[in-house]
């Protein structure tokens, strides 16, 4: 099972958990990625994220099927926020699930790696004194 949803609005935590759970499984890893408040010793208001969605989606669910041979995982759900996102706000979160610990953080550090690299996604910070776009 892989789920994927690129402009998502997070209802709580326990639902990406008991999306990947999996009775096989001993292991459940979850990455959450937040905004920062500082970027370059700047005070950061908030972030605005833009995506080509489509291709979004489609490339995050390559990486997913390519994660899920390479570690042996069982289940995976990205959820990528867009728009506007504040300071300590969650703005993506990987979870999946594998038999054994090692494998599970492998696979996720993949593909959160990977979604970086590879992912339409475009990241915009916005401060008092202007903004920027971030590679």
């Amino acid at each position: 099972m892989i789920r994927v949803n690129v402009g998502y609005e997070l209802k709580s935590l326990d639902e990406v958990f008991n999306e990947v759970k999996d009775r096989e499984c001993g292991a459940v890893v979850l990455f959450i990625g937040t905004a920062r408040d500082l970027s370059d010793g700047k005070e950061v208001l908030y972030l605005e994220y833009e995506a080509y969605e489509e291709m979004a989606k489609k490339e995050i669910e390559m990486i997913c099927e390519d994660a899920k041979e390479r570690f042996g995982l069982r289940k995976i759900t990205v959820l990528h926020k867009l728009g506007r996102v504040d300071p300590e706000e969650i703005s993506v979160i990987v979870g999946v699930s594998s038999k054994h610990r090692k494998e599970g953080f492998e696979g996720c550090k993949y593909i959160m790696d990977r979604i970086k690299e590879r992912v339409p996604i475009w990241k915009k910070e916005v401060f008092k004194d202007g903004e920027r776009w971030v590679e």
